[in-house]
């Protein structure tokens, strides 16, 4: 991102990065980590989703990760997944591997408001947490 510090976010150009993020389906490490911090502000408001399995998450997460959503457990969350279409959905795993597959599944399920962290977790540099609280599950 070009931009230096969080507070010269204009409301455009929250827009413009939104609209880059669906657009392509894809947040970089930077963009997430400047999104959060949009978040954190209330300038913003997504879903951030972690999809891998509870082992995973525990060892590591991104700091304000909202659901863990494992993948073996998705197709029993749906309905519940729907309910969110009118949200930014942004979904990460390990590697970017799992999230790439399920952003065509949802985007044939006509999701348009979704992108997922490329590169995963292990190419996020922003804050990361061990042994993290396991976050609300779509049906919290």
């Amino acid at each position: 991102m070009e931009k230096s510090s969080e507070d010269e976010w204009s409301d455009e150009a929250i827009m413009n990065l939104v609209q880059t993020v669906t657009k392509s389906l894809e947040v970089s490490s930077e963009s997430l980590h400047v999104m959060l911090r949009l978040r954190a502000q209330g300038k913003l408001d997504f879903i951030l989703i972690d999809i891998r399995e509870i082992p995973e998450y525990s060892t590591l997460s991104i700091k304000g990760t909202d659901i863990l959503l494992p993948t073996s457990t998705l197709h029993l969350h749906i309905d519940e997944l729907k309910k969110l279409h009118d949200s930014l959905l942004v979904f990460y795993c390990r590697s970017a591997n799992r999230t790439l597959h399920l952003l065509h599944s949802l985007k044939r399920m006509g999701f348009s408001k979704i992108a997922h962290l490329s590169g995963g977790i292990i190419e996020y540099h922003g804050e990361k947490v061990k042994n993290a609280p396991l976050p609300k599950n779509i049906r919290s």
